[in-house]
């Protein structure tokens, strides 16, 4: 009763055919209408003049990162900016540092 010893390559089961056909596609339903990108600010042609006065030194990392995302980073600089509710809730956290005008 003498046994052939098997490499360990061999030892491995086939694979099954299921595994190795690609899945089929489930039916898609009909696609929902495209919804309007709320990313986009309205083009209402508002501008707000908003100009650092204050300083970033003694901050937390949050308001100076908030400045860099309104385009400002060093005193008495200015940027016109659309006027919409990101931008007003940037100015918010920030209003101890900046002035804000409507610009023309």
């Amino acid at each position: 009763m003498t046994e052939e010893k098997k490499p360990a390559a061999a030892k491995k089961p086939a694979a099954s055919p299921k595994a190795a056909a690609p899945k089929a596609a489930a039916p898609k339903a009909a696609a929902p209408a495209p919804k309007k990108d709320a990313a986009k600010p309205a083009k209402s042609g508002k501008k707000l003049k908003v100009t650092q006065i204050g300083s970033t030194i003694a901050r937390i990392p949050k308001q100076e990162a908030t400045l860099i995302g309104l385009g400002l980073n060093k005193r008495h600089r200015s940027k016109v900016l659309e006027d919409t509710p990101s931008v007003r809730g940037m100015i918010e956290a920030v209003k101890h540092l900046v002035i804000v005008e409507e610009a023309a």
